[in-house]
């Protein structure tokens, strides 16, 4: 047994499957859990059973919440003209802490990808799409910079056509092929700054 511990060897290991975390930063984490007493561990164990029963999607925007709607979609005081398309959760954290933007979010739940089976009945987009009425007046495209990225943000310029509102693409403050949550602050707000409109292939 490489840990003379089954259990430890099982919780080294659920944390090396973490994001960012290797197995010696899970070993630090797991030995400093055990050192720490139990007061961490019960506040820790009662943080991630509150993250798995209470988390769930918002039903207009699909961000993570534990009230439906979201204190995004329920707050009055944002910009309720402006929809920023992002794809995943993590994408609106990214902006949030960014400062530059006040508006309402739609999160797409990925992007199309044919190569992995993911087409456009697979993301929210319809729901989308039911979103935008008369008092909407601009909708950000704010997609990663990689190849499926921009294939969705394409595919989504298109549809959004049809609607009459104005569609922008964040500007290119973002690197080609990075992501919206590694990225500072500062380049996220002046990539939003910097946003450009996309126009239809047949103007």
């Amino acid at each position: 047994m490489k840990y003379g511990s089954k259990v430890l060897e099982c919780l080294i290991d659920g944390f090396s499957h973490l994001p960012g975390i290797g197995e010696k930063s899970a070993q630090r984490i797991a030995l400093y859990l055990l050192e720490s007493g139990q007061q961490d561990v019960n506040v820790l164990i009662s943080a991630l059973t509150d993250l798995q029963n209470k988390i769930k999607r918002c039903s207009i925007c699909f961000n993570f919440t534990e009230e439906d709607p979201c204190s995004f979609c329920r707050d009055e005081r944002r910009d309720r003209k402006t929809i920023c398309v992002v794809e995943e959760p993590k994408d609106v954290l990214a902006i949030e802490h960014s400062g530059g933007y006040y508006g309402l979010y739609h999160v797409l739940g990925g992007v199309l990808s044919p190569l992995d089976g993911i087409g456009e009945t697979d993301l929210h987009i319809q729901s989308l799409m039911d979103r935008i009425d008369n008092s909407i007046q601009e909708i950000i495209l704010a997609m990663n910079p990689t190849m499926e990225g921009e294939m969705t943000a394409s595919r989504l310029g298109e549809i959004l056509q049809s609607k009459g509102v104005r569609v922008t693409r964040i500007a290119r403050g973002i690197p080609f092929g990075g992501s919206l949550e590694f990225n500072d602050m500062v380049t996220v707000a002046k990539a939003l700054e910097g946003r450009m409109e996309i126009k239809s292939t047949d103007s």
